[in-house]
This record gives C-alpha cells, structure tokens and sequence, in this order.
C-alpha cells in the first residue's frame, strides 16, 4: 500500500520537479555601494516592459545595502532575454530620487553596466543592459554609480 502512495507521489511531483529545471537562477553581484546603507533595490523586466515606467518588472527584489559588495539571488525565472534596472535607496523612501535637475541623487545601475540615455534623461535602450537567462545557474555584475 505504502509503494502504491510513493509512486502516485513521485508521478504527481515529476512535472514540478522538470518545470524547476527549466527556470533560470540569476546571482547578481552588486559592486559600489555606497556607506550611506539603506536597500538595494533590483527589477527584471522584459523587452516589452523594459522602457515602460508604469510596467510591472517580471520580479524584484529588496534586500537591505551592505557595503561595498553583495550578491542578490533570483530564482524561478523562465529563460529568456531581460534587463535589470537598479537602484541604492539610501532613504528607504521606496523610490529612486532625483534633484532640481532630474539628476540621480542615489546609486544606480543597470545589467550590462549600460548607461541612461542622458539626452532623454531615460535609461539605456532593452539591446544595450539586455542579458540572456538559460535553464540554471546564471550570473551577471553591476557596477553602481
């Protein structure tokens, strides 16, 4: 009786276990983060939702700010192509702050370490921080300005 219920549970749980291999693990390794502390704040998006300041990220993460290097994990992520937007919020006030100018007043970085499109006062085009996720272990590095 009891191999009749390991073996339905085992069938039961095999589809579970392959759709766990197909998604993709990201280590993002944090480099130059400021003193000042407060959270790390990480966002993947899409090509669709990249550009979009309204678009929901496909994930994303919090976790509080160490000095000057840390790793950020993500997992379940179906492969694809994405771009990950970043910021130091050293106010904890949840958003990415600016001055009079428009000017970043906290950290911030993007995957690939592209740079914003400083005569739009955007971030970089999708193509530019774009990075592929295969099935499994994947890594990538920002560098914070």
């Amino acid at each position: 009786m009891f191999a009749r219920f390991a073996l339905a549970g085992a069938v039961l749980l095999a589809p579970a276990f392959a759709v766990a291999e197909d998604r993709a693990v990201l280590s993002v390794k944090v480099d130059h983060i400021a003193p000042r502390g407060g959270n790390l704040r990480l966002a993947i998006y899409d090509e669709r939702s990249f550009a979009d300041d309204n678009a929901p990220p496909i994930t994303d993460r919090v976790v509080p700010a160490t000095p000057s290097v840390q790793t950020v994990t993500f997992d379940g992520i179906p492969p694809g192509a994405y771009a990950i937007k970043m910021f130091q919020d050293a106010n904890r006030n949840e958003k990415f702050d600016t001055n009079w100018l428009g000017l970043p007043s906290e950290r911030y970085g993007f995957s690939n370490n592209a740079r914003p499109d400083w005569m739009h006062l955007s971030p970089p085009r999708f193509d530019a921080a774009r990075i592929v996720l295969k099935p499994g272990a994947n890594w990538t590095e920002i560098w914070l300005h």
